[in-house]
């Protein structure tokens, strides 16, 4: 098993929003999975559950960034659902695009680079929703 994929990951005290999420998409957790721990701190099952379906660009299809869709259920959660468009420009910025598709084309799925390259997108989209929401 890849070093990246280790479990149980054990939670840090006062751990910065994006390096929990690198550590929790790490652990096992979706990309979308991870955005909603992080930087909502959701842990609801149900709302973990729903993210679940958003991973790997929704439901696996490759479509839009799953950590850029746990991103926007963070916003609207806590009610800021209006900065929405603010988090996909910040993160076109960042990233030049937002499709899953395209963020993973240098890569083979579930690579380990792949799979680094998902951490960091997810880190950083946690970060930027972090922002969002001061």
């Amino acid at each position: 098993m890849l070093k990246l994929l280790k479990r149980n990951p054990e939670p840090v005290e006062n751990e910065p929003v994006g390096e929990m999420a690198g550590r929790l998409f790490a652990s096992g957790k979706n990309c979308a999975q991870a955005v909603l721990e992080a930087a909502g701190g959701i842990t609801d099952p149900q709302m973990i559950e729903v993210g679940k379906a958003l991973g790997g660009g929704i439901g696996g299809s490759k479509c839009i960034c799953g950590a850029l869709s746990g991103g926007v259920m963070v916003l609207a959660l806590k009610g800021k659902g209006g900065k929405s468009a603010k988090l996909m420009k910040a993160f076109k910025g960042e990233f030049k695009v937002a499709c899953c598709s395209a963020l993973s084309r240098p890569y083979d799925w579930k690579s380990k680079e792949h799979l680094s390259n998902c951490r960091k997108i997810t880190a950083r989209t946690a970060e930027l929703v972090e922002e969002l929401l001061d």
